[in-house]
């Protein structure tokens, strides 16, 4: 008779709680017994989507969970709810265990046959006086954004109406720039400081100028090239006030946007390896290098770039979900692999939409490529027709091959999806030259005639023919 063997999975998101379905599919309980270990309260959601619920688009907690914690042990899943780890032992293939909040031992080892570790990632937060003072949030889990909103529920009802209620998000990537979209929709006075000198840094700067102008006509203050030095507290105790090298920004609530690292501390404790970016490395299978029965996933750790060819840290739930379905599956005894991404990412703030996929000008300097870029102003659909708004398409090619290296897209409706067309064609590897001739769909109410990424693609590989001639 068949030993049962027992997993493991530290983290019950996206990528561990996929994982543990998938396995669960195709093996049964006789065969495989499922421990989840998750030091929050809350199981497969969405981080993704917590700006959105701040804001009032999504009415509540419950619309962000994708399954609950009930409906994971229905499926003879061991769910372990406010349960830290606190050790890794590899050779010794177990884990120690603690309840949350407990003090004292470390906890009771766990041992395992084979092991998940989808702990996600933790949000910079940098010492700086005051930065752990009440009133200054972060919004990577469920917990923060509850916190969140209980805190602009309370400031919101002590203000009396017409009275200024100022909030400042400190840093102007995607997580901030999807806040100050949410605070302002709630009726705050926001101002977004950020260290670049414009905002989205994923973006080359003169692509991040035209988001920074429509921010700033949306009534968002947009400082950039601002450094932060402290956060100012009042005689409460709470944050008052955001200051920078020059002057100082009032504020209610401060928010903090300045993107995440992955949370690979009892890793690196664990002597695995680890990449430029502290992200675990794993295989194309998602097992972690050098390790026969450890996998990870998730926003824990890097992952190939498929068009620069190295590894990289890249958060996002999509990825995370795909990790554990091919972790679940190696361990159940199928065979699945993930093989790379190219950069893909989507925002808005109000009704600006932002995408890019792909390398910026910074990232192809930096591996050494030679390069030619194009931008072209079109529209989101036929210009006769009702609606058509204004669309920036920004596009990187290679000199010499015309291969299709990045893509930016800045725009109102019905922008920010195109990049799924740049996408597919830089997982394929086209050239420019090729995307020329992609049948893309056409009607008036959808895009013009040529669609803005054809037309930048032409023009792209019109400067790479131009290029070539000299």
């Amino acid at each position: 008779m068949a030993t049962t063997q027992r997993m493991v999975v530290i983290g019950a998101n996206a990528a561990g709680m996929s994982a543990a379905s998938q396995a669960r599919r195709l093996k049964p309980v006789g065969e495989l017994e499922i421990v989840v270990l998750e030091r929050g309260g809350y199981t497969s959601y969405s981080a993704c989507g917590i700006p959105y619920w701040v804001g009032g688009d999504v009415a509540g907690v419950d619309d962000l969970i994708a399954r609950t914690p009930e409906q994971h042990r229905e499926r003879d899943i061991d769910l372990r709810l406010y349960t830290e780890v606190t050790a890794l032992d590899p050779d010794g293939r177990r884990v120690r265990v603690r309840g949350r909040g407990d003090g004292g031992p470390p906890g009771e080892w766990l041992g395992y046959d084979q092991l998940v570790i989808a702990t996600g990632a933790r949000p910079l937060r940098p010492e700086l006086p005051g930065i752990d003072a009440p009133g200054v949030h972060g919004v990577q889990t469920m917990e923060d954004g509850r916190a969140l909103l209980e805190a602009l529920e309370r400031i919101e009802a002590a203000r009396s109406a017409g009275t200024p209620r100022r909030a400042v998000v400190i840093g102007a990537g995607y997580i901030g720039v999807e806040m100050a979209e949410a605070l302002i929709r709630r009726g705050h006075e926001v101002t977004v400081v950020d260290r670049a000198e414009q905002p989205m840094t994923t973006l080359d700067p003169d692509m991040g100028r035209l988001v920074r102008e429509a921010m700033c006509r949306m009534g968002i203050e947009t400082v950039t090239g601002a450094t932060v030095t402290a956060i100012r507290t009042g005689e409460d105790g709470r944050a008052r006030a955001v200051a920078t090298e020059d002057t100082e920004y009032e504020a209610d609530i401060v928010v903090l946007g300045l993107g995440v690292r992955p949370e690979t501390e009892l890793a690196r404790e664990a002597g695995l390896p680890l990449g430029g970016s502290e992200g675990l490395l794993t295989d194309l299978a998602m097992r972690v290098r050098g390790r026969e029965d450890i996998w990870a996933g998730g926003d824990c750790v890097e992952v190939l770039d498929l068009v620069s060819g190295r590894t990289r840290h890249v958060a996002l739930g999509t990825h995370a979900n795909k990790h554990g379905q091919v972790i679940g599956t190696n361990i159940g005894g199928g065979y699945a692999t993930f093989p790379g991404v190219v950069g893909t990412a989507v925002s808005k703030v109000c009704d600006l939409e932002i995408a890019r996929t792909g390398l910026s000008e910074e990232q192809a300097r930096a591996l050494g490529l030679r390069f030619t870029t194009v931008t072209i102003e079109s529209t989101s659909r036929a210009g006769y027709y009702p609606g058509a708004a204004p669309m920036h398409v920004k596009m990187l090619a290679e000199r010499r091959t015309g291969r299709l290296l990045g893509a930016q897209i800045v725009g109102r409706e019905g922008a920010g999806k195109r990049v799924d067309v740049a996408a597919v064609a830089l997982s394929a590897g086209m050239t420019v030259e090729q995307m020329t001739a992609l049948d893309l769909g056409y009607a008036p109410p959808f895009s013009p005639l040529w669609d803005p990424v054809l037309v930048a693609a032409r023009k792209a590989a019109a400067e790479v023919r131009r290029a070539g001639a000299h």
